[in-house]
């Protein structure tokens, strides 16, 4: 059994940890309040650049763009497949870096020819550790996504794709499902899928369209934007599914903490009051061996 001096060493230093993780709490919480009113703000702008891209999609067919090249899976065997993958600059946020990395490891495997776009700190170690190589990673951008930010990443990797470098280019991040679950999602950001008749619905009206000075030139300028709005949102939301994650592990230490330290103090208690008890024992045994003592002294003494 431990001693009270290693039992109290024990607590105090999982009182100290306690206040790190408390601090990262309180600190993730703020900025997922932040993360989470841009996201409100990114929406309407991400929401607004999908719509136009289905547009477009709907209107597009015969058009020769690079943009809407088809992919067939039996001839393009030897393609090219891109992934950006974003993640983390700093660990601690329980399975939100893990989740992603794993679902980029599992995609990269399923094609011949890859290259490897990394957005975080955390991303580009684990690729390195594996001995994974990196085409070129964006630094400083998972923790304060800006649409600059998204912008340079934007045209590099179009014009990858433009010098068909890369035929193929799909974008790896995080998701809010709700206020209390997030999923790992891969979506294909290039090419885009034309519209069909068959594939749209019904009830959707088809309303006249007109690309003016010409559909090459209004998809040149739109789909870029697009594509940009698309990666934007991308970090915002990875950014805000990351703060929550590290609240959410934060939270699970600080609980796990309290349940150690009301183990550690129940034991502390029986440590000392066992401690007490020796004391006592050897108190009253000290105390019974004089008084024995005495009373064979004084019965030597009066015989």
């Amino acid at each position: 059994m431990a001693s009270t001096k290693e039992i109290k060493n024990r607590i105090n230093s999982i009182k100290e940890t306690q206040k790190i993780t408390n601090a990262m709490y309180l600190i993730s919480s703020t900025k997922l309040r932040k993360a989470k009113k841009e996201l409100e703000q990114t929406e309407p702008y991400f929401y607004g650049m999908q719509a136009m891209t289905e547009r477009l999609a709907r209107h597009v067919s015969g058009i020769n763009s690079p943009f809407f090249r088809p992919i067939d899976e039996e001839k393009d065997k030897d393609r090219t497949v891109a992934f950006l993958v974003i993640t983390a600059d700093k660990g601690l946020a329980g399975a939100y870096n893990h989740n992603v990395l794993k679902l980029t490891e599992e995609e990269m495997a399923k094609h011949k020819n890859t290259k490897l776009f990394v957005v975080g700190e955390l991303g580009r170690k684990h690729f390195e550790n594996k001995h994974i190589p990196i085409d070129e990673e964006f630094l400083y951008t998972a923790q304060n996504p800006t649409l600059h930010r998204s912008r340079v990443i934007t045209l590099r990797l179009l014009e990858l794709y433009e010098t068909e470098q890369i035929q193929e280019l799909f974008i790896v991040y995080t998701i809010m499902v709700n206020s209390t679950e997030m999923e790992s999602m891969i979506h294909r950001l290039l090419p885009l899928k034309e519209a069909t008749v068959m594939s749209i619905p019904a009830d959707v009206y088809q309303e006249e369209f007109q690309l003016i000075p010409s559909p090459e030139d209004v998809i040149k300028a739109v789909v870029p934007n697009c594509i940009n709005g698309y990666i934007f949102s991308a970090l915002v939301e990875s950014f805000c599914c990351e703060q929550h994650a590290r609240m959410t592990a934060m939270q699970s230490a600080n609980d796990s903490a309290n349940s150690i330290l009301h183990t550690l103090n129940l034991e502390f208690n029986r440590v000392r009051q066992a401690a007490i008890t020796q004391e006592i024992t050897e108190v009253c045994s000290g105390a019974k061996a004089q008084k024995q003592r005495r009373k064979k002294k004084a019965k030597a003494s009066g015989s």
